[in-house]
């Protein structure tokens, strides 16, 4: 798919990322720190994939969501967390065309997969509480996986051609990346073609991918805070409200990061800003989902605590009887 545009000299670009700083006293601590990321990251999501896929209770429409959505959240971090682990602990700060492009179409797909995700799992909330009576029948696992598959496919089909028109601009402007890894604003800033169509096509879009799932999410909890509040009892109340108050925190963190970072102006980008929003979707968001999503859930817990104990006692078991 991506192969160097025609309108560049060289036969092989280079690229050079920031990576945050150039001091080097600087460097072993966001080494530290960004590894520390990635290892609470990879722990969280993984202990939730598993703990869902080996307790047969747990595999309902919800957690099956819940299981699409830390795949994202591992494969998001792998994107760009390992490759700038990697730069800053060398101090190679180069990333070829090929792995720049490569980088860039991931991020963007993973991108419009949590956007489409969130919104399905928006729905999934309105039928378990504005329909419980209907709810295996509207989300059996069938139609579940099914959507979970679609989501994934509709993401990687979707950013192809964005992916494919940013690999055939020119790179003649410089070769100097400002932010910490191959992001769609800071690589067309560096170009010397004309991004004026390409950004169009960008905004259209974006509201073609984001203002749908937005809008059934918006739907969705419209409808849920009007039956949340005709139930009559507090506790009923707040049972339901918490069922959704995760999913919601998530939601109002990705469009408000994504928004501020992607729908402005080429001309308007700012390091600094871009940088500070790129770690809130990259690093924040897949940090606090495996948090949020099972500190507040009981049942989650109530398993997860059980698969520790069996454990245990099978550990115990095998020292005092080898």
């Amino acid at each position: 798919m991506f192969k160097e545009p025609s309108g560049n000299n060289s036969t092989e670009i280079i690229f050079t990322v920031q990576c945050f700083t150039d001091i080097k006293e600087l460097q072993i601590h966001i080494f530290s720190v960004f590894l520390i990321i990635l290892l609470i990251i990879l722990t969280g999501n993984i202990t939730i994939i598993a703990t869902i896929t080996i307790w047969p209770l747990l595999h309902t429409p919800m957690y099956m969501f819940l299981v699409s959505l830390s795949f994202l959240d591992i494969f998001y971090t792998l994107t760009t967390l390992p490759k700038l682990l990697r730069m800053v602990a060398t101090q190679d700060k180069t990333i070829s065309f090929a792995g720049c492009m490569i980088q860039l179409y991931v991020f963007m797909a993973l991108t419009c997969i949590e956007f489409i995700l969130l919104a399905v799992m928006a729905y999934d909330r309105y039928v378990a509480i504005c329909h419980p009576l209907h709810y295996g029948l509207l989300m059996s696992h069938k139609l579940c996986l099914k959507l979970i598959i679609s989501v994934w496919i509709a993401g990687f089909l979707d950013t192809a051609t964005h992916a494919f028109l940013i690999s055939n601009l020119s790179f003649c402007l410089s070769r100097h990346i400002d932010h910490f890894f191959c992001d769609v604003t800071p690589v067309l800033k560096i170009t010397c073609s004309d991004t004026s169509t390409f950004e169009t096509l960008t905004y259209i879009n974006g509201a073609i991918v984001a203002v749908p799932p937005f809008t059934v999410t918006a739907l969705s909890y419209i409808f849920i805070i009007c039956t949340i509040l005709k139930i009559q009892s507090s506790k009923g109340r707040k049972k339901a409200f918490s069922t959704c108050a995760s999913h919601l925190t998530c939601v109002v963190i990705l469009y408000g990061t994504l928004s501020c970072s992607y729908m402005r102006p080429t001309k308007t980008y700012n390091p600094k800003q871009e940088t500070f929003f790129a770690l809130l979707y990259i690093v924040l968001v897949p940090m606090l989902n495996p948090v949020i999503y099972t500190l507040r859930n009981k049942e989650f817990k109530g398993v997860l605590s059980k698969i520790i104990k069996k454990a245990a006692t099978a550990k115990y078991i095998i020292y005092i009887d080898p």
